[in-house]
């Protein structure tokens, strides 16, 4: 499991945590995966490309898992 730190920011958005984690090749990429319903956060599908993603929460994407931290 990967860990992503917020570095001080309050959360930071699922499309840029997949592109961040290079988990896509670019954020275009990314939002078209999350609006597949290929993307989960604390295991439940998610849609909303921008979610705000925060320090506690888990997203997973094709057998990746990233843990969010502050």
């Amino acid at each position: 499991m990967a860990v992503f730190h917020l570095q001080g920011h309050p959360h930071v958005d699922l499309c840029d945590l997949l592109k961040l984690e290079g988990l896509t090749e670019s954020g275009a990429q990314a939002k078209i995966v999350i609006e597949q319903g290929l993307v989960a956060v604390d295991g439940a599908v998610e849609y909303r490309k921008r979610c705000k993603i925060k320090a506690g929460q888990k997203v997973s994407f094709e057998g990746n898992e990233i843990q969010v931290k502050a």
